[in-house]
């Protein structure tokens, strides 16, 4: 098992541990891609960051759409009670 720190343009440290065969892979995508490790896993983070927020915005995408009320006549209804 290695260690390994990360550095951000923020210069935040973080400390991961990571199993051999994780290490041989970015030892081997590294070579290849001419980057260091600390480059493909800060990518690795911003990639996943993307995905996760894009899933986030669409958690509520068609909610509303399966109930058979329209929803202006709830909205008004809920206001109503006010």
């Amino acid at each position: 098992m290695l260690s390994i720190s990360y550095i951000s343009v923020e210069t935040m440290r973080t400390l991961i541990d990571l199993g051999d065969t994780q290490v041989q892979a970015l030892d081997e995508l590294s070579k290849r891609e001419k980057r260091s490790r600390a480059a493909l896993i800060r990518q690795a983070i911003d990639d996943y960051l993307t995905n996760r927020r894009d899933e986030k915005q669409g958690d509520a995408f068609g909610l509303w759409g399966k109930r058979k009320l329209d929803g202006l006549a709830y909205q008004k209804k809920l206001r109503g009670e006010w």
